[in-house]
């Protein structure tokens, strides 16, 4: 039950999310879709409620609990910028909104983007941690807790490779190709500004 309810919350996440936009764009009822949206959180309160109920009622936890932390976390931390991110698509595709920002590409922007990212998968991992550790809690000693276990590293995989990602770009910079071409472009502008008969 637990699997099909993660399969069931996931797919009406992007129900949600699809009936939300048609009210704020096509039926121009941006209050009526903002609630829509707002009832996502509800899906993650329901997992939770009946996860923990099926742990109370004495079901060995295994792989499918364990999944349930995540969703749950990974959700809670990625949902947002996920609806904004089709948000602003769905607006500038159909319905004449301006284009999406790009992140940067170069430099120490792009540095400060990559912990930006970082940032919002960590908080899920730690979030989906801390949920794992209170199942564990909660199952007790008499319990078979493998399976949360394995969930729990595996999120520690998470958090030190999106610090890996982040620091690579702090430390490494990627640079602009084409910078050395501005630099000189820009550089032979200004001298014929000058003319050349001025310091």
């Amino acid at each position: 039950m637990i699997a099909l309810l993660i399969v069931f919350c996931e797919v009406a996440f992007w129900v949600l999310l699809a009936a939300g936009l048609a009210l704020r764009y096509v039926a121009r009822r941006p209050r009526l879709g903002a609630a829509v949206l707002l009832c996502e959180p509800l899906l993650e309160v329901v997992l939770l409620v009946v996860t923990a109920i099926d742990l109370r009622n004495g079901a060995d936890p295994d792989w499918k609990h364990g999944l349930a932390a995540v969703y749950i976390g990974f959700t809670v931390a990625l949902g947002r910028s996920t609806i904004a991110w089709v948000d602003a698509r769905v607006a500038h595709r159909w319905f004449g909104g301006p284009p999406p920002v790009k992140p940067p590409k170069y430099g120490m922007a792009r540095a400060a983007h990559e912990w930006r990212t970082a940032a919002r998968w960590i908080l899920a991992a730690v979030i989906a941690a801390g949920l794992l550790e209170a199942a564990v809690r909660y199952v007790g000693s008499g319990g078979d807790v493998g399976s949360l276990r394995m969930w729990q590293q595996k999120m520690g995989w998470v958090i030190g490779l999106n610090l890996i990602i982040a620091v690579g770009y702090t430390v490494f910079p990627k640079q602009d190709p084409h910078r050395g071409d501005r630099e000189a472009g820009d550089r032979s502008h200004r001298a014929g500004e000058r003319g050349p008969y001025q310091r």
